[in-house]
């Protein structure tokens, strides 16, 4: 009794039937393979990505508008503000006084506000304090018969406006100056903020319009879903540190022309510091905001998802400028990686801390932003295709 054979054969319809093997098309006729599409190289499509996201941020009017007017704005605090503080410095102006000092402020009018102390002593004390912003001493060595004490900075108005040429003392004139600290802690954790918050919510509308138009699908067949993050990321980084290098530049220009009333010593380097920080925490953001982007479907929900990293950005916006004149606390958020690119060139200026605290500072922020970077690149995969109801931070995690 014969059996069938379990290498059965196909035979051919041509005269002749020969029998051919399963998968061919027939005697010199290979059947044609079937290949997958092909992807483009990662870091080919990173490169493609970044350079149409700055293409297209570049030609922005927006962003060439909003460039101007903040590199106008930097070169007018340098050059404007410090001048136009020196036309109304005498209004208001504390100034402490003794008995005998007290008739020649009192006939400088109201723009100086004389308060009587007990002694000289007390009056030097209220000075080093910032109780008072100077004060007026009698001294038999000076030509006028009055001596003027201030903490770092001559008060040139109060003394051009005395009715004698007084001595002037300086009892720190190496201490920064309180209002270009101010200037400074305000002015970083300013453009780190609005920098910040401007291109990520950009990346964001970004992400939501591909994802909702359904480009990204077509996208996704040619390029990986962590290169076109990483491309989306990087050119918009690299166009918010030319916008921040620009202001910084306009900032430098101001000061070294403005040196006689706003010193440039001491500023150069912290801003330099700036700029590097900025260009790594800002990374560290972008992708933030690009995962955060990706769990989502609509331009109305991004604000649930978007709002821990926005309080992350408003944490040294906030904390730099009400801390700026507490070392400890500024010490402490040099080492926070949201909060180290206003701190650390702020405590550079104060010449508080050494060199090895900066440096781990920057460490702890390259290290946070590679973490950042690997954890919003797997939400980002995980969520980009995902359509319906927004996700949370934990639900896009915890997806396989």
């Amino acid at each position: 009794m014969s059996t069938a054979s379990t290498h059965p054969t196909t035979a051919d319809s041509r005269p002749g039937g020969a029998a051919v093997a399963p998968g061919t098309a027939g005697p010199g006729r290979p059947e044609p393979r079937r290949t997958e599409p092909r992807r483009t190289p990662f870091w080919t499509a990173v490169g493609t990505v970044a350079a149409r996201e700055m293409k297209v941020k570049g030609t922005s009017k927006p962003f060439i508008i909003t460039t101007l007017l903040l590199v106008a704005a930097a070169l007018a605090a340098t050059l404007l503000v410090p001048r136009l503080g020196d036309l109304f410095a005498g209004d208001g102006t504390s100034v402490g006084v003794v008995e005998q000092t007290a008739p020649a402020v009192a006939a400088l009018g109201e723009d100086y506000d004389a308060r009587t102390l007990g002694s000289a002593e007390e009056a030097r004390a209220a000075v080093e304090r910032g109780d008072v912003e100077a004060a007026v001493l009698p001294s038999a060595d000076a030509p006028g018969g009055l001596e003027v004490l201030a903490m770092t900075d001559v008060p040139t108005s109060l003394v051009q406006a005395l009715s004698v040429s007084p001595a002037v003392e300086l009892l720190d004139p190496s201490a920064p100056n309180p209002m270009l600290r101010y200037f400074i802690a305000f002015g970083f954790g300013l453009v780190f903020f609005m920098a910040a918050l401007t291109f990520g919510q950009q990346i964001a509308v970004s992400v939501i319009e591909e994802k909702q138009s359904r480009i990204v699908e077509i996208l996704l067949a040619a390029v990986p879903a962590r290169a076109m993050m990483a491309g989306k990321v990087l050119g918009n980084a690299a166009m918010a540190i030319l916008q921040v290098a620009l202001i910084a530049g306009a900032l430098l220009l101001g000061l070294q022309i403005n040196g006689d009333v706003l010193p440039l010593d001491g500023l150069g380097v912290p801003i330099l510091w700036f700029v590097l920080l900025f260009s790594i925490g800002f990374v560290m953001i972008a992708a933030l905001y690009a995962a955060a982007a990706s769990m989502v479907s609509r331009q109305e929900d991004i604000g649930s998802t978007s709002m821990p990293v926005m309080l992350m950005i408003m944490l040294p916006y906030f904390g730099v400028i009400f801390f700026n004149d507490n070392p400890d606390a500024l010490r402490l958020m040099s080492f926070i990686p949201f909060s180290a690119p206003v701190a650390v060139p702020l405590r550079i200026y104060l010449q508080q801390g050494q060199m090895w605290e900066h440096v781990l500072a920057l460490g702890i922020l390259v290290v946070s932003t590679a973490l950042a970077i690997w954890l919003a690149a797997a939400i980002y995969e995980r969520s980009i295709l995902r359509t319906g109801k927004a996700l949370t931070w934990r639900q896009a995690l915890q997806r396989g």
